[in-house]
């Protein structure tokens, strides 16, 4: 198939396990099966990662084609298309300080705390996202939330439960700080591509061999790689 003019300009912000870097190299469970589909398309791409508001912006603003990793929502639509087919499914939970855990069984548990959340980040409970009686406290960076957290200058972090396990034994703080069981949220993950005639079309076959690289072997030993950090390696962080 012959490769479009253009490579589709892709952002993202530093996700572990879904997407990051090391030493200059991007990767990720995400990232690489982004990257699988899309070649399978004949489509070549360039990547940049960014703060997460930033990413936002240079799809809303036609600076970039695509957004790695980004939650489906009514009013994204109006610029956005979304393929059928998730990348990958988050759950949200909330991670605390084993020294002061709070114990958390429904939003009223909350009440008169702070929770660090990550900026531009649309969460999917109403209830989490909207509620008066606990203080939200946006950070720079899933990292900046950890460390805050870590300090005790937060009570709780929401994050995704696969991806703040994965971030945490890189960070070494695994020992320190862990999450609750109960599910804030749960979420599919897409690429989103800048709402356009062409994207329209590359969303649907982006689907369809999205849908069929999952059955294939090489993408449940794609899955499996990243069930677990590599500790050995020591992970560039970057702010979303």
């Amino acid at each position: 198939m012959t490769l479009q003019a253009q490579p589709l300009r892709i952002v993202s912000e530093a996700w572990p396990p879904y997407i990051y870097e090391v030493d200059g190299e991007l990767r990720g469970l995400d990232y690489e099966t982004t990257q699988v589909v899309l070649e399978r398309l004949g489509i070549q791409t360039t990547w940049e990662l960014m703060p997460w508001k930033r990413c936002l912006l240079s799809v809303q603003q036609g600076k970039a084609d695509a957004l790695l990793d980004v939650f489906h929502s009514t009013a994204r639509n109006t610029w956005m298309v979304f393929p059928e087919e998730p990348l990958s499914t988050v759950e949200f939970v909330l991670f605390y300080h084993r020294e002061n855990p709070h114990r958390f069984q429904k939003i009223e548990d909350l009440t008169g705390l702070t929770v660090g959340v990550s900026a531009g980040y649309l969460y999917a409970n109403p209830a989490f996202r909207n509620s008066p009686l606990f203080k939200r406290e946006p950070a720079a960076s899933h990292e900046a939330n950890f460390g805050k957290l870590l300090r005790q200058r937060v009570d709780l972090v929401i994050n995704d439960r696969r991806s703040g396990r994965y971030l945490l034994e890189q960070l070494g703080m695994s020992q320190v700080i862990a999450h609750h069981p109960s599910v804030i949220a749960r979420t599919p993950m897409y690429l989103g591509l800048s709402r356009s005639p062409r994207h329209q079309q590359l969303a649907r076959r982006f689907a369809s061999a999205l849908r069929q690289f999952k059955r294939e072997p090489a993408y449940t030993a794609l899955r499996a790689r990243y069930a677990h950090p590599d500790t050995s390696v020591e992970m560039a962080t970057s702010n979303r």
